[in-house]
């Protein structure tokens, strides 16, 4: 017993995370023991506390209005034995008391830390800049501690706190946060060293052990279209890890954005992707010849784990990705399943033609954005995804990649045909007849489901049986997420998204989806923080500039900001007038600004806008343009032309409710009222809130415009009052600016 207590009293470092509840003591004794419970199963279901609990390497420590956690690792990696978590009776010893008097000294958000823990991270360039010297602080028992302050414009709280405000006699307003307040301190036991972080910043905690990101390889051939060849090898890679549970795997997308021939900083993407290693590697293609390199690194040591060369065949390259993904999840000690092996070894194709066109038309889908370019990319990628089947018709991959690429022209109303939707049908059937059990065709399967009919039980299904085969697919969670949006599961769907984010964390689509949760729910700040952290990513970004400086538009009524970044997007970038012809031409409509509604025209494409699930052709803007000049006859002329077109999609499919509203619109600008009210009411009740919590709104808000514009304002208002009610567009903006004369376009693309 005497060698069992000397062992366990020998110094540790450790991670204490102190979680403190505001407000605690004025709440009575039932809803603290509330407060409290709700508190541990917030905690209980983090990634963070479920793995070091089932690692053995966490202890709770209960703190009266909260709790402390503590994680034994080092502020750069986890320590690495393993020791009984009952047996620590004396835990709570001078490191714990000195962390918790660190942590008094702070406020709501704060990061503090001990001077010595700062002086300790100083060593580390990364830490440097985020370190604040507030000097030392009296506390409990009139012990008194030098304290740093660690924030930067991501986490923490850069405000001076309370104690030391009156200390300095300085009059700096705070800025609360309402729920809690979260200290993470990293402490020495018994030595009493103590550092707190209370924000999930992927640079400061650790990522998972067995985790990876792919980058990009280099491509050392003389012919550059061989680029696209260099890709695939690299994809290839990533797919087969991708597809064991055991490692967490960054997407595509994510991994994409590294891809230069600059010299790279390991650690530093490592950081921002939330990983502890990466692949890297090239590729030269000599004549019938491949030669492939392949290079593993911790990149929190910069240890190089393994590499490999390989000199074969050409047609021996898809044996070459099996072996270095192989090679890989040995290295990271991934336990594999036997249809994990066997997925490793499947070969997508066996011509390397087909595969270079199918790796073309990935590159196409992977670049689209849901804006005017998406019908053009979408096209594109479909005939080279039908030339790679002509060439091997068991092509499989590229009958997934072909029936979403139809999928997504029909959901988007750019071609919202029987006959567009018959052809994503007829690739989801070739896909099901080739492999009918792969995760591959689940998830395809569930997006046609959801995409082609909305059908969204049976989609949740598929996507479960997807998210066994496909751990690592964060189009898993994003179709998930935007199923539980639209039926209504708010809190479900901004949890899909995020967990979608972890795979694929520097995904600007994902960042932007995220905040359109947030501006249908009339979350302002939840949604400047989002779009904040999406210009991180993407500056120059047009239609997220936009989007942030359109907040005050709905917040306040003020469209001032954004007509001031549209004017300035557009002289730096006029090609980016395009995607923002939407926003900038209802921006125009509130101010009824006649210049800026002549530009925004202008830039609408011949094909019209398709935002959402809704298509207006390029006449019916020219109709409200018109009309708002004041020019009934121009107006006319357009809303007629604008309804010849509509109809065209409706021929077919009388009951698509988004083409009906869009009928309702033009009907109501050409004075056809009871045709209006009767195709806009129908559209209504063919997809009620209940069923579709997004595109229900939606129409609820245009059948108030179509009854504003009938002369019906007390049934609009009833519209408006009833979509207030709910997620939706209608916002303090829209309705003090008024519906009568503009159509806002739903900007969903889910």
């Amino acid at each position: 017993m005497a060698t069992e207590v000397k062992k366990e009293i020998q110094l540790e470092i450790a991670h204490v995370l102190f979680i403190d509840i505001v407000g605690y003591s004025k709440l009575s004794v039932k809803d603290q023991h509330a407060a409290v419970e709700q508190l541990n199963q917030f905690v209980r279901a983090s990634e963070q506390f479920r793995g070091a609990d089932t690692a053995g390497r966490l202890l709770k420590v209960a703190t009266g209005d909260g709790m402390a956690l503590v994680f034994y690792t080092s502020p750069e990696a986890p320590a690495q034995c393993a020791v009984d978590v009952n047996e620590r009776a004396n835990v709570a010893g001078a490191g714990i008391n000195l962390a918790q008097r660190v942590m008094d000294c702070g406020d709501a958000g704060h990061i503090l830390l001990s001077k010595h823990v700062a002086e300790d991270l100083e060593e580390y360039e990364r830490w440097r800049p985020l370190l604040h010297d507030l000097g030392s602080c009296e506390v409990k028992h009139d012990v008194r501690v030098s304290v740093v302050n660690l924030y930067n414009d991501q986490f923490g709280n850069a405000t001076l706190p309370r104690k030391f405000e009156r200390v300095r006699k300085r009059r700096t307003r705070l800025r609360w946060a309402a729920v809690t307040a979260v200290l993470l301190a990293v402490a020495v036991i018994v030595a009493g060293i103590a550092m707190f972080s209370g924000y999930q910043i992927r640079s400061i905690l650790a990522a998972p052990e067995k985790s990876i990101a792919v980058l990009p390889f280099e491509n050392l051939s003389d012919e550059k279209q061989n680029a696209y060849f260099a890709d695939g090898v690299q994809d290839e890679i990533l797919t087969d890890l991708a597809k064991i549970a055991d490692l967490k795997v960054i997407s595509r997308t994510s991994v994409m954005q590294y891809k230069s021939d600059l010299s790279r900083n390991l650690r530093e993407i490592a950081e921002q992707l939330g990983v502890a290693h990466v692949l890297e590697g090239s590729v030269q293609r000599i004549a019938g010849r491949v030669r492939v390199t392949a290079q593993l690194i911790d990149a929190r040591t910069d240890a190089h784990l393994w590499a490999e060369h390989y000199d074969r065949p050409l047609n021996d390259v898809f044996a070459i990705q099996s072996e270095v993904a192989q090679a890989i999840a040995d290295q990271l000690h991934a336990k594999l399943s036997p249809e994990e092996k066997a997925g490793i070894n499947d070969r997508p194709t066996s011509d390397l033609v087909a595969y270079d066109l199918y790796v073309r038309a990935e590159a196409l889908r992977a670049d689209t954005s849901f804006s005017s370019r998406l019908k053009e990319n979408l096209l594109q990628a479909t005939q080279l995804l039908e030339q790679a089947i002509a060439r091997d018709p068991t092509f499989f991959l590229a009958y997934c990649r072909l029936a979403e690429a139809h999928d997504l022209i029909y959901f988007f109303g750019s071609d919202h045909t029987p006959a567009r939707l018959a052809l994503a049908h007829a690739a989801i059937e070739a896909a099901l007849r080739l492999r009918p059990d792969s995760g591959e065709a689940h998830l395809a399967l569930a997006e046609h489901l959801y995409r082609g009919y909305r059908d969204c039980e049976r989609a949740l299904a598929e996507l479960t049986l997807a998210r066994r085969a496909l751990p690592n697919n964060p189009l898993v969670f994003e179709l998930t997420g935007f199923i539980n949006r639209r039926q209504g599961r708010w809190e479900e769907s901004t949890n899909d998204l995020k967990r979608a984010l972890e795979l694929d964390p520097r995904n600007l689509f994902l960042f932007q989806q995220l905040s359109f949760t947030y501006e249908l729910q009339r979350r302002y700040r939840d949604l400047a923080t989002v779009l904040d952290q999406a210009l991180k990513l993407v500056p120059s970004d047009p239609e997220t500039r936009v989007a942030r400086a359109s907040i005050d538009l709905a917040e306040r009524a003020d469209p001032k900001p954004v007509h001031t970044t549209i004017e300035a997007v557009v002289a730096e970038n006029p090609a980016a007038a395009t995607t923002l012809a939407e926003r900038w031409f209802y921006v125009a409509l509130c101010e009824r600004d006649e210049r800026s509604l002549s530009l925004s025209l202008a830039a609408v494409p011949p094909e019209g806008i398709s935002s959402g699930s809704i298509w207006l052709p390029r006449a019916y803007f020219e109709a409200v343009a018109a009309h708002r000049r004041g020019d009934a006859a121009a107006a006319r002329t357009a809303f007629t032309v604008a309804r010849a077109e509509v109809e065209k999609t409706m021929r077919d499919q009388p009951d698509y409710a988004q083409g009906l509203i869009a009928l309702g619109l033009i009907d109501a600008g050409l004075g056809r009222k009871d045709d209006a009210l009767r195709e806009g009411t129908r559209a209504v009740a063919l997809v009620p809130i209940a069923n579709d919590a997004i595109d229900g709104a939606d129409l609820i808000v245009n059948l108030a415009i179509i009854y504003a514009w009938t002369g019906e304002k007390d049934l609009a208002l009833k519209q408006l009052a009833e979509a207030a009610q709910v997620p939706s567009t209608v916002n303090y903006g829209s309705k003090k600016l008024s519906l009568r004369s503009r159509r806002r376009i739903n900007r969903d693309s889910s």
